[in-house]
């Protein structure tokens, strides 16, 4: 009977073994896995691959079943073999109290050390790096190993994560559709992107709307100054046809840094003017503390990754003009929507509305016209038409332009310059402005502060020096001002400059003769211009329909 008994329970932990095994096996996918599994598999019963110490939990499960079910079922139902199991019987003691402590293998590098040099330190300064901490106590213990830096460093982790400060929390947040809006700027000297050869000094306003990751992307020539924002955040607005309820900056540190208090405290209520004719509310992150604005920290770098991209298979960093190269950035940034534009136009229809126009995106000033026929604001001269000389302008300050204004009529537009960084002052020159009045007075040309800015394009300049090196000072600048002169007034600045550097590669000097035949008006191209007199009857008729 007892043979029988035991023969029976066997066959059931087989059974319930079995059932297991099918329960580990499903879904496999392979009967070549399932046998290759089992092959590994012991057969006392064992369901897990050798090796595998048994938990607290299996021996609380096993305990537990023991109460109700012989040995080899018990054992297979908590998924542990029946050698172990009869071991358990014999040691009743959770595998937890059973381990023995482990003990060092080798003697401790930092023993005498760690607690009495290392620990003083980083209770006295508790962000000193742990190179820092390795390189004095090399300093202080010669006879130290160097390969310890690692042990050192694991040692510095653990005591920090037991008795160091308390590190900040980042706390994630749910965003709503239409909520909030983010700005940001970014530098882009690292791509070295040039225009014509020159380097694009430049950097990116960065907007995104966080709950769809609609962005937008402005091409910035300054710093991060209230125009720069003001412009890049309205033609955001106006591109995704909506404004969120909330919109957040980064402070505009670089604005604020070398602003007087009344200058911040003006800057600070136009920029909540700015954000009231939207009817968003202004928030600011706090300075220092990017993770506040990660909504749009995040973005920089894949923006960038994706512009660097786009250069590459360009094949060139070099444009045309800066028109052609913001026209570039526009189709990165609009390939980059295209792949969230269910979730934008989801988001575009809870935005709130547009007002009617835009507001003010400049900065706007009075300046005077000296007599050199030229302004300096914000560190840069400007030249001007001379007959502007002792008038008053309004000047429209952006980010790449100046509007000039004489009463409420527009003048010109001016390319906006910028100032060096070793506090010298830049110059926007146009050799139009000046030539009429430098015709009359062609040696001012030899010492004037700004000739090198006056040159349109470099073979100018070039022939200007070949032409001193080799003529009278009071010749070179004569024929020197009759080539600007040709090239304004005939319309030929660029075929001109062509022949001067075909000249200067030649190392011949110019031939005006040629070059005035050249570029004359040709009197055969000239249209014949007949004038038809009426007779002066036709005034009498009309006279006399008049008196009727």
């Amino acid at each position: 009977m007892e043979s029988a008994s035991k023969e029976s329970d066997d066959n059931e932990a087989q059974q319930v073994q079995r059932r297991a095994d099918h329960r580990d096996f499903e879904g496999a996918g392979s009967r070549a896995a399932g046998q290759v599994f089992k092959g590994i598999t012991s057969r006392e019963g064992m369901s897990f691959m050798p090796g595998r110490h048994v938990n607290d939990h299996q021996m609380r499960l096993y305990m537990k079943l023991r109460h109700t079910h012989a040995v080899p079922i018990a054992a297979a139902k908590a998924s542990i073999s029946t050698a172990t199991a009869y071991r358990i019987e014999g040691d009743p003691r959770l595998p937890s109290q059973r381990q023995d402590q482990r003990e060092r293998r080798r003697p401790d590098p930092l023993a005498g050390i760690f607690d009495e040099d290392v620990v003083p330190m980083l209770q006295a300064a508790p962000g000193l790096r742990s190179v820092a901490i390795f390189e004095e106590i090399c300093r202080r213990h010669p006879e130290l190993d160097g390969r310890i830096r690692r042990t050192l460093e694991r040692r510095i982790r653990t005591w920090r994560a037991i008795h160091g400060p308390e590190q900040e929390e980042i706390f994630r947040q749910v965003h709503e559709p239409g909520r909030l809006g983010l700005s940001d700027f970014t530098e882009m000297n690292d791509e070295h992107v040039t225009i014509v050869g020159v380097p694009l000094d430049h950097r990116l306003y960065h907007f995104r709307l966080i709950w769809s990751g609609f962005e937008h992307v402005h091409v910035i020539l300054g710093g991060e100054s209230y125009v720069a924002l003001a412009e890049g955040l309205q033609n955001a607005l106006w591109a995704v046809g909506g404004a969120p309820v909330e919109h957040r900056s980064d402070s505009l540190s670089a604005a604020f840094r070398n602003l007087d208090a009344d200058a911040r405290q003006d800057l600070t209520l136009r920029y909540d003017a700015l954000c009231e004719h939207y009817g968003m509310t202004p928030t600011r992150n706090n300075r220092g503390v990017a993770h506040e604005n990660g909504g749009i920290e995040s973005p920089h770098g894949h923006l960038k990754a994706a512009i660097k991209d786009a250069l590459l298979m360009r094949g060139s960093r070099d444009f045309d003009d800066l028109a052609s190269y913001r026209h570039f950035i526009d189709e990165v940034v609009s390939r980059k929507n295209r792949r969230n534009g269910p979730r934008i136009d989801a988001e575009r229809a809870v935005l709130q509305p547009l007002p009617g126009a835009r507001t003010s995106d400049y900065e706007e000033t009075i300046v005077t016209v000296t007599s050199t026929s030229s302004f300096t604001l914000r560190k840069v001269f400007y030249t001007v038409p001379s007959r502007l000389i002792g008038h008053r302008l309004r000047v429209r300050l952006y980010d790449d332009r100046l509007d000039l204004f004489i009463g409420g009529t527009h003048l010109m537009t001016l390319a906006r310059g910028r100032s060096f960084n070793n506090g010298s002052h830049g110059h926007v020159v146009d050799y139009r402005h000046v030539i009429h009045s430098l015709r009359r007075k062609p040696m001012a040309l030899l010492k004037l502060v700004y000739r090198d800015q006056l040159f349109p394009r470099e073979p100018y300049r070039q022939t200007f020096d070949r032409l001193i090196a080799a003529l009278p000072e009071r010749i070179a600048c004569r024929q020197m001002v009759e080539l600007l002169a040709m090239a304004h007034e005939r319309a030929c600045e660029a075929e001109l400059a062509e022949l001067l550097a075909a000249d200067v590669a030649a190392n011949r000097l110019p031939e005006m003769d040629a070059l005035r035949i050249r570029f004359a008006p040709d009197p055969a191209a000239l249209p014949d211009v007949v004038v038809e007199l009426v007779p002066l009857v036709t005034y009498d008729v009309l006279l006399a329909g008049e008196a009727a």
